[in-house]
């Protein structure tokens, strides 16, 4: 491995551990309060019955919150991933995830972790994530069996990035409900992650899923993750 490959991977190494040991702050907590709040407001908005003297509080309140915000601009790149497949540990920090991000109010959020080299992946979607009536819209179920297979896909140990992904809708996937995904790979040829998952509703399979995943050098990551740092 050429030098600065091997400092690359270092560095991309390093930034993982500091967010993932990094201490649960009052403020880090208090955004959480703040994205928790802000999935209950899009929840309760999407299905609201208020008369409109209400909406135009609540719009006055957003808006008030919104210009509070605006005096502590953060620009265009937040700390931590994005998706697990980048990060390649379960353990890593997603507080902005758009799936998993517990500080993010767009995220659902799905809940990962590993038992025996399986992933397992929990969510509850809401109001806010349909698509055929009382169901989950499909584009969110493929968004998260991307999230989950990519999870798996980078226990090999040389993680990657979706190549392919197939989704089969067998059944509505209900909204309001407890869900479970599991998730595992299959084999590896070459650069190539084959993975696999299913999704569940109590013991109801939902939907199921098969990736390719590319497997990406560690430093070419490093050097994506370094980009990312110097746009701040």
């Amino acid at each position: 491995m050429p030098e600065e490959e091997s400092t690359a991977s270092r560095n991309f190494a390093e930034v993982q551990a500091r967010l993932r040991d990094a201490p649960l702050t009052p403020a880090r907590q208090e955004m959480r309060r703040l994205a928790a709040a802000g999935r209950e407001v899009i929840e309760r908005l999407v299905a609201t019955t208020a008369p409109e003297d209400q909406l135009a509080k609540a719009a006055d309140l957003l808006e008030e919150a919104s210009s509070l915000l605006a005096g502590y601009p953060q620009g265009r790149i937040y700390e931590g991933f994005a998706e697990s497949a980048n990060a390649g540990d379960a353990h890593a920090f997603f507080d902005h995830s758009p799936l998993q991000g517990v500080a993010n109010p767009l995220a659902p959020p799905v809940r990962l972790e590993v038992v025996d080299d399986v992933v397992h992946g929990r969510v509850r979607f809401g109001s806010a994530y349909e698509g055929p009536p009382s169901s989950v819209h499909g584009g969110y179920v493929a968004a998260a069996f991307d999230e989950v297979l990519g999870l798996a896909q980078s226990l090999g140990g040389s993680p990657g990035m979706t190549g392919t992904l197939t989704i089969r809708y067998l059944k509505p996937t209900p909204l309001h409900t407890d869900l479970r995904f599991e998730a595992r790979i299959d084999r590896q040829e070459g650069r190539k992650i084959f993975c696999s998952g299913e999704l569940y509703a109590g013991e109801l399979l939902c939907a199921t899923a098969e990736g390719i995943f590319i497997s990406v050098d560690i430093g070419r990551m490093a050097e994506l993750m370094a980009r990312r740092q110097e746009a701040r």
